[in-house]
């Protein structure tokens, strides 16, 4: 069994993607070739975005964001602490001052109360607070109105780092295109990649546009050697955008899939009554589902879960067990009032089961049997689906 099926995907649509890579071969526009521009008209139509920049990774579309932001060494964004290392790498890559926020248990996004407290606790430490990254975490939106009025009421801006969130909705609207500035990953696990790195930023504003764009060419003007800022080397590769491109017309369909399969999982555990904290989607909102993330109960031995699941054919993953203000780069960096309490715990707690368009009832029936049976002590199904 696979934890992300991306062979299933490639059978569908081989034929098409060995001839977008035979047009790239053709026509040997490896670099800013014509399918990057068409990739980005397309996903402005998805997302309703007016700017489209695509790039080099998720982590680029952070880097050049923060950029465009106008981000200065010593002023500080807010992050949650729950969440890949590169939300906060970017800002220190600038020499800003990441300040660490708690997250919600159910939702594991990032927590408005907290961010208030890093605000209040940022002024008695005279550290100067710009604005807020938030992570769409497993696939779901955070609650950007309430997160909107606290950044309103501060006068502090909202960038979105949707790397798993990408086609999910928040009161119907498109993330991407859910504040002033959202950033995406084409990485190969989330549920719009490519085959290799890749990312994109999204926003309505053009001189955040032009800026971002200035700077993944190196910080070219108008003029090919004419530079107007310090940049870098942020592009994408025109046989990545020729892969996105094909993806991209399954990605609409993959998602209504998705979110069934997230509702079987839900289904199956309720029926079962398994010892085990099912993820939450607030009202209005519809998750992209990038990982499909349970809770374990206090008295369970993840590690040993994991084993035991392994040896049924059912791989799994953390994400993720060590926060990132307990990492050796970041422990010297501010973190809320709150001690970051829900973060610590859920570091300890979670695990992701398979998650991917091609699952199967049957699949999912095994999966959260046996995992039921390991909880429960109970003797274990000796049949795996094929």
């Amino acid at each position: 069994m696979e934890f992300i099926d991306l062979k299933t995907q490639q059978k569908l649509i081989r034929k098409n993607i060995d001839e977008r890579i035979s047009d790239v071969l053709n026509h040997g526009q490896y670099i800013q070739g014509p399918e990057i521009k068409d990739l980005e008209n397309k996903l402005s139509i998805f997302s309703k975005s007016k700017y489209v920049l695509c790039c080099s990774s998720g982590t680029d579309a952070l880097l050049l964001g923060l950029i465009a932001l106008g981000l200065k060494p010593g002023e500080a964004v807010i992050v949650p602490s729950f969440t890949f290392a590169s939300t906060a790498e970017a800002v220190c890559m600038l020499g800003g001052i990441p300040f660490f926020s708690d997250v919600k248990l159910n939702t594991f996004n990032i927590c408005e109360k907290s961010i208030s407290k890093c605000i209040q606790k940022s002024k008695k430490l005279g550290i100067s607070i710009k604005g807020i990254i938030t992570v769409g975490l497993f696939g779901q939106p955070c609650d950007m109105n309430k997160i909107k009025e606290v950044a309103d009421a501060n006068k502090i801006w909202i960038f979105d780092d949707a790397a798993q969130s990408f086609g999910a909705k928040y009161n119907n609207n498109i993330s991407g295109n859910l504040c002033e500035i959202s950033a995406t990953s084409f990485f190969p696990a989330k549920p719009l990649g490519c085959y290799g790195d890749g990312g994109a930023l999204f926003t309505n504003n053009e001189s955040f546009y032009k800026i971002a764009y200035s700077c993944h060419l190196h910080g070219m003007g108008t003029d090919k050697y004419k530079y107007e800022r310090i940049g870098l080397n942020g592009r994408i590769d025109t046989l990545q955008a020729a892969i996105l491109l094909e993806k991209l017309k399954l990605f609409k369909s993959e998602l209504v899939k998705r979110d069934k399969i997230a509702k079987h999982y839900k289904k199956a555990f309720q029926t079962l009554n398994t010892n085990i904290k099912l993820p939450t989607v607030i009202p209005k909102t519809k998750s992209s589902w990038a990982q499909f993330t349970i809770q374990l109960s206090k008295g369970c031995n993840r590690d040993k879960l994991q084993v035991e699941l392994k040896n049924k054919n059912i791989p799994t993953a953390i994400y993720y067990p060590i926060p990132i203000h307990c990492q050796t780069p970041y422990k010297n960096f501010p973190i809320s009032s709150d001690n970051l309490k829900n973060t610590n715990i859920l570091s300890k707690n979670v695990i992701s089961l398979p998650m991917h368009p091609y699952l199967t009832k049957q699949n999912i029936e095994y999966i959260t049997q046996t995992l039921h049976n390991i909880i429960n002590n109970q003797k274990q199904i000796n049949f795996l689906p094929t």
